[in-house]
């Protein structure tokens, strides 16, 4: 098998050339993307899309680090604030609707633990999968092999090391599941805080769920 045959079948493999030729393709579109016009939205939104091919509607404020762009799809909707790391060495799903708070990280990448076979060069990638309708607090790191569930909020500063289900409220280091999101939850804002009136009347009329 090929260098390229063994990351993508998320085994042990080495960065030789031909996969380093993929990162520095990736590294051009970012060069152009986070040194653009901070107020050329449309340009910022294109350039986005060139870099993770199929989207519908995503949007990443720069900068923007990821190895190659072509392993991450997104959903409809796809927002990312600034600073996002995403170590796209395996493939990284994100469904519909996603939001993510700055300075979220995500890493599909891996080495060995012992220094033996971690100064092989060896190294390796598991996919991250995140469902419909999540936000990721401000530096949250996620790690590789990790599933999380549709309609998850993950709060700010959480280590995500396990899979986290539907429905969720989790965070910490490391991140657990502190409660369900329930119906009670739909009119919330701010702890306590419920979101006003004038403001729920508009949300209510256009709710799809």
């Amino acid at each position: 098998m090929t260098n390229r045959e063994r990351r993508d079948a998320q085994m042990a493999y080495i960065s030789d050339d031909s996969i380093m030729e993929e990162q520095k393709a990736c590294r051009r579109k970012l060069q152009k993307l986070n040194f653009m016009d901070r107020s050329d939205f449309d340009g910022i939104a294109q350039a986005v899309k060139d870099l993770l091919g199929s989207s519908d509607g995503a949007f990443i404020n720069p900068p923007f680090y990821c190895d190659y762009g072509t392993h991450i799809e997104v959903g409809k909707n796809f927002y990312a604030n600034y600073n996002c790391t995403i170590l796209d060495v395996a493939k990284v799903t994100i469904g519909d609707n996603c939001q993510m708070a700055p300075n979220v990280a995500i890493y599909t990448a891996g080495h060995p633990i012992h220094p033996a076979s971690r100064n092989s060069m060896y190294e390796y990638g598991k996919k991250v999968t995140i469902g419909d309708n999540v936000w990721i607090g401000g530096n949250t790191v996620i790690c590789p092999g990790v599933c999380i569930g549709d309609n998850v909020v993950v709060g700010a500063g959480s280590v995500v090391t396990k899979d986290i289900p539907a429905w969720s409220l989790a965070a910490g280091n490391p991140c657990r599941v502190l409660r369900r999101i329930t119906e009670e939850d739909r009119r919330k804002l701010f702890r306590d805080e419920e979101i006003d009136a004038e403001a729920w009347e508009e949300i209510a009329a256009g709710a799809k769920f």
